[in-house]
């Protein structure tokens, strides 16, 4: 049994321990916003916060996340997160969208991290896959999500 919060929520799993997190959410919790997308973590499809920090859930054994805290796309309340989906719609990042929970939520840590991001922040922290090609108008839109007023870039509790 592994136990951890996932999306605020106390959440128990009774799965093998070196099963890839990214299949306990979607096939054991029904949390499907995150994708498969290269199984090796290169691509980011499956990228969901620890802690806060962004990480590759097809490589992360879910006896990794015990007590930790998960979030997912499918996350509410959170204000950096809502934000970005404005911009990405804004920007219309989206082509094919694949891998765009995977993107925002790359991009979500990485506004933590550093609020207002440089160019080469960006570049750095955005190590997503985009097969569509839309990289640049991600920029644009982590630029745009982070000069938002101070009050919208507030991080939830």
């Amino acid at each position: 049994m592994t136990a951890f919060t996932l999306n605020g929520r106390p959440t128990q799993v009774d799965v093998e321990p070196d099963m890839p997190l990214l299949w306990v959410l979607r096939d054991e919790l029904g949390h499907t916003g995150t994708k498969f997308g290269c199984g090796v973590g290169a691509c980011g499809a499956c990228t969901v916060h620890l802690n806060g920090s962004a990480v590759r859930a097809c490589v992360m054994p879910v006896s990794a996340v015990e007590g930790q805290s998960v979030s997912t796309i499918e996350a509410t309340g959170d204000p950096i997160l809502a934000r970005l989906q404005a911009a990405w719609i804004e920007h219309q990042v989206p082509q094919c969208g694949y891998c765009q929970s995977g993107m925002l939520m790359a991009a979500a840590s990485l506004l933590r991290q550093t609020p207002l991001p440089s160019d080469a922040d960006i570049d750095s922290a955005m190590t997503n896959i985009c097969r569509c090609g839309t990289l640049v108008r991600v920029r644009a839109a982590i630029h745009s999500a982070a000069s938002a007023p101070l009050s919208s870039r507030t991080e939830a509790a």
